[in-house]
């Protein structure tokens, strides 16, 4: 039996969940604006976790390693509901900290203005994530929906735990 070959790939089918072509645009670009944050706290948090001194050095050390590495698959997470909603991702340091409304970080703080930094930094991505709710709700996109929720929980429960350090 003889392999067919085609001459041109079959074409790609359009994408059909439900979802509306501006929707999943809106959507994509919401979370387009949470994956920028993402990295760029990400980034953050990985500096500190190398720069960290001090009595709280061992603590802070372990806590931001932990972080930083939830961070890093949360990137992913964000990344690949972007493509399944069939736009490409951003995914250069530039874009990034064009589209993030989190800080880039430049020079060393000490260790109690790296807590408050990723204090206000987490609280900056829970917003972010809370702006795209309503663009999930009006598409009836419970994806997007259970991922912000997972997402919002994550960093409402680490701003609160740095912040417990600062009390």
């Amino acid at each position: 039996m003889a392999l067919k070959i085609q001459a041109t790939p079959p074409a790609v089918p359009p994408i059909d969940i439900g979802i509306s072509e501006k929707d999943r645009t809106a959507l994509a670009e919401g979370l387009q604006q949470l994956l920028s944050d993402t990295a760029t706290l990400y980034l953050k948090t990985h500096n500190f976790h190398w720069n960290v001194t001090g009595p709280m050095f061992q603590t802070l050390h372990q806590m931001f390693e932990t972080q930083y590495n939830e961070l890093w698959q949360a990137e992913d997470e964000i990344a690949e509901r972007i493509r399944a909603l069939g736009v490409p991702v951003v995914a250069s340091n530039g874009e990034w900290s064009q589209l993030s409304a989190v800080p880039e970080e430049k020079g060393v703080p000490d260790a109690t203005e790296m807590v408050r930094r990723l204090v206000r930094d987490h609280e900056t991505v829970v917003r972010t994530a809370r702006k795209l709710f309503v663009v999930a709700d009006s598409a009836n996109d419970e994806s997007t929906a259970d991922l912000l929720t997972q997402r919002l929980q994550i960093h409402e429960k680490t701003a609160w735990m740095l912040r417990s350090l600062l009390a």
